[in-house]
């Protein structure tokens, strides 16, 4: 049984492991691709090594950081996230990258600022809801601030045509308002609300309506539009028990598309079978079990709400992501945290890591 005293090493222990075999994987499902367009079979495992090593700097930064200071910049921080997804459509600014317009580049820096976005929701919310206690259950102080506020980073995000992050963001924003003790009609209401959002959105987005009727049947097209669902199911079925081994999958070879990124855990289950699988499962679940322990213990309704989001942020998107590489979701562009390649997702998630450890710290130190 995990004690409360073991929490930040398990916390620690189960990111790092996490990150350790994104590592691994992303050179195992690259290095074909790498050599084939650069000539270096390393270029993305380089990269992304360099991301993990940024990632665990700013970890380390974040746990020195009294999370009190959240609460004091989460206007700043949020009106900032705002302006860097404005940015996206200023042109020199913002660039299209694999067909979607959903990053800035500012000198040599590169980023998605859909994921910055994501922390600053959850600083203002945990911020506003713990200053707003009182009245939580009331609709105009109470509800109506915390749901139109982050109700327009989910709009913006949205506009880029990132259904899946912005879906992701909009289910923490239910949650923390749920467990903050907002009453339920009017959070089922807006729920209805965003509902004809997402009709209106999938019906006017021709790509978005063709990946929900794949998601239903991908082997009505199993060379086209169902390739990467119907190459998912090969790559877990061909991995079985214990997987074909390390490095000796097939899918990535040019069948399974873009394999280092969103679709990781499907050479993961190839290569390392149900076994590799379920201890991915496990490490996220550790990882709930111990952000939890972290809420519940935290000195003020602040670090609670804090803990809650950052953790639902992680766990949430790990369960969607594992969904739809399993079929149980349509695809929705969502990376694996801590294992997939890329950079700005995996910092921003060690910064979530590092700021529930300064709510563990603080907690023993009161």
């Amino acid at each position: 049984m995990i004690r409360f005293k073991d929490t930040d090493r398990i916390l620690i222990i189960s990111t790092l492991l996490l990150v350790v075999l994104g590592v691994v994987m992303v050179y195992s499902t690259s290095y074909v691709v790498a050599m084939k367009r650069f000539g270096d079979e390393y270029f993305f495992v380089k990269k992304h090594l360099t991301y993990a090593l940024a990632g665990v700097v700013m970890m380390i930064v974040a746990s020195r950081l009294p999370y009190e200071f959240y609460r004091k910049m989460a206007y700043p921080i949020l009106i900032l996230a705002a302006l860097f997804l404005i940015c996206i459509y200023i042109p020199g600014i913002g660039f299209t990258a694999g067909g979607a317009r959903r990053w800035i580049r500012l000198g040599p820096l590169a980023f998605q600022p859909s994921e910055p976005a994501k922390l600053a929701v959850i600083f203002f919310l945990a911020y506003s809801l713990a200053a707003k206690r009182e009245m939580i259950k009331t609709f105009s102080p109470g509800f109506l601030p915390n749901v139109i506020i982050p109700g327009v980073i989910v709009g913006l995000i949205m506009f880029e045509t990132d259904l899946g992050t912005s879906l992701a963001l909009a289910a923490i924003v239910f949650l923390m308002n749920f467990v903050a003790g907002v009453r339920k009609r009017y959070l089922f209401g807006s729920l209805a609300i965003l509902g004809v959002g997402l009709w209106f959105v999938v019906h006017n987005f021709s790509y978005m309506m063709n990946r929900i009727l794949i998601f239903l049947d991908p082997w009505k097209d199993p060379e086209g539009k169902g390739f990467q669902m119907v190459q998912s199911f090969l790559a877990f079925g061909s991995g079985g028990i214990s997987g074909v081994g390390l490095g000796e999958g097939r899918q990535k070879l040019f069948f399974l598309p873009e394999a280092h990124t969103d679709f990781i855990l499907s050479v993961i289950g190839e290569e390392l079978g149900l076994i590799g699988v379920g201890g991915v499962i496990a490490f996220f679940v550790l990882f709930l079990v111990c952000g939890i322990k972290v809420a519940l213990k935290a000195r003020d309704l602040h670090g609670q709400y804090l803990a809650l989001g950052l953790t639902f942020m992680v766990v949430m998107q790990a369960a969607m992501n594992m969904a739809v590489v399993m079929g149980l979701l349509p695809p929705k562009g969502l990376p694996l945290p801590f294992i997939s390649y890329g950079g700005t997702a995996l910092m921003v998630n060690m910064i979530a890591v590092g700021v529930l450890l300064n709510i563990y710290i603080r907690e023993n130190e009161a």
